[in-house]
């Protein structure tokens, strides 16, 4: 490097210190999200197998939702009706999404021909839902999201510090470089598969981290206020911020807990855009429009699954597509009589809102169909063979007993181009800032201590 522009550069010591110390801290978490987001990728296939029998019962006759609402409501009791999932074949029982008094949401098949039960399971219970709140929260709730958020941050660091190093300098040829060399042996192969596998994943796991960080709890909520303070930027309305409960993403708005429904009050939940609580109670919910309003639900040809909910402040049920390839999905505002009231789609939703839709569907593996599944499942078992040879590199070359992190060196250099970037990396992502200041000061005080 021209001597001239040096003091611009970090030296090659300080930036392999800086990705040693984020891969010892996020490895662990990245296997653990390629193997929950390899499972979570298949959640439509999942979900279909898990019910399998619940879809090839016998051929609907004569159906009624408004009876299979009433034989889920009696079965639960006490709750409150949330929604009904359109039925996607005439061998399918009906889904009814009932709300518990203490506030759990519980999904209840019913037999269309018979209405009787044939089974009930909570929620927050179903498999793919686990998967989810382990992908994204640690099953902590919100503790975990900000953790996963954390983890998240230090990987865009590990990133950044993973292709500097790569990046080829004297090295003539492609070998070691877009392709492993082959004809190495011991830690030369493993690190050419670690540089190799790192750099062609690393532009798509930081577009997974980056659609990622709108569902976290810190960084969701500092978009949120930039919709409170900006205006029509974005809804914030499509995806959930942190740790929500699942019968708020059933209803599509917040909804008031147990306690503060007989207190009278209505908490300020997050994650969920709503100016007035909109969901009337159980004894105020009409059911007999419901028929009418399935089967003009029917014919509007929506993606699955489809949720019908019931009416709230404007008296027009709603019913709208759930499909994880949001771009596709559509939200439509029907009568009790059947007519449709009013239809919106995707594109009528905000610039953030479109452009975090797309993210998310891509992330999730559904924006184009198998072949995105496909190229995320290659991403993950890539991020694994990288987190394998990486942790062999590390064991191999550890004194024992010891972290073997590479030794500083007494003329290390941050140089001014890595200062930069780490300093606008910590003030798009506040929890690396934060971190950052906490190391800092850390390392302050462990030299006075020392010195």
């Amino acid at each position: 490097m021209n001597n001239r522009f040096s003091g611009l550069w970090p030296d090659r010591r300080t930036v392999w210190r800086w990705h040693f110390f984020a891969g010892l801290f996020c490895l662990p978490f990245v296997a653990l999200l390629s193997l929950t987001g390899s499972i979570y990728l298949f959640k439509p296939q999942i979900d279909n197998l898990i019910d399998r029998n619940y879809d090839h019962l016998p051929l609907v006759t004569s159906s009624s939702p408004v009876r299979d609402v009433d034989a889920a409501l009696t079965h639960v009791p006490g709750s409150t009706f949330l929604a009904y999932e359109l039925p996607q074949t005439p061998q399918s029982a009906a889904r009814i999404l009932v709300s518990r008094p203490d506030g759990e949401a519980i999904r209840v098949y019913v037999d269309r021909n018979s209405h009787a039960i044939l089974k009930t399971v909570a929620e927050e219970q179903r498999f793919e839902r686990l998967v989810f709140k382990l992908h994204g929260q640690l099953l902590l709730g919100n503790f975990g999201s900000v953790i996963m958020e954390m983890v998240a941050s230090w990987t865009i660091v590990l990133v950044v510090t993973g292709l500097w190093l790569w990046w080829p300098r004297d090295r003539r040829g492609l070998a070691g470089v877009l392709y492993p060399r082959f004809g190495l042996t011991g830690r030369a192969r493993w690190r050419d598969l670690h540089a190799v596998t790192g750099v062609w994943v690393s532009l798509i796991l930081t577009l997974f981290l980056i659609s990622g960080l709108p569902w976290s709890y810190v960084w969701g909520h500092a978009l949120q206020s930039v919709e409170n303070t900006a205006g029509h930027l974005t809804s914030v309305k499509d995806w959930e911020i942190g740790a929500v409960p699942a019968r708020e993403t059933i209803a599509g708005h917040r909804m008031p807990s147990p306690s503060n429904v007989m207190n009278g009050n209505s908490m300020d939940m997050p994650g969920m855009d709503m100016a007035d609580d909109p969901s009337p109670s159980s004894d105020q919910i009409n059911l007999t429009g419901l028929d009418r309003v399935v089967r003009t639900a029917a014919t509007l040809s929506l993606p699955a699954p489809v949720l019908i909910t019931p009416p709230g402040k404007y008296h027009h049920w709603t019913v709208r597509s759930d499909t994880q390839n949001r771009p596709l999905r559509e939200s439509v505002e029907v009568a009790a009589d059947g007519h449709v009231v009013s239809r919106t789609g995707f594109a009528e939703k905000g610039v953030v809102d479109r452009l975090i839709g797309y993210g998310v569907a891509a992330h999730e593996g559904h924006l184009f169909g198998w072949a995105n599944q496909i190229l995320n499942l290659l991403v993950a078992l890539g991020l694994l063979l990288m987190s394998c040879a990486a942790t062999f590199l590390w064991v191999r070359r550890k004194p024992e007993g010891l972290p073997g992190a590479p030794p500083p060196l007494s003329s290390q250099r941050a140089g001014l181009v890595g200062v930069g970037v780490l300093a606008l990396l910590a003030i798009l992502l506040p929890e690396l800032g934060l971190s950052l200041l906490l190391l800092a000061a850390a390392g302050q005080l462990f030299r006075k201590k020392t010195g």
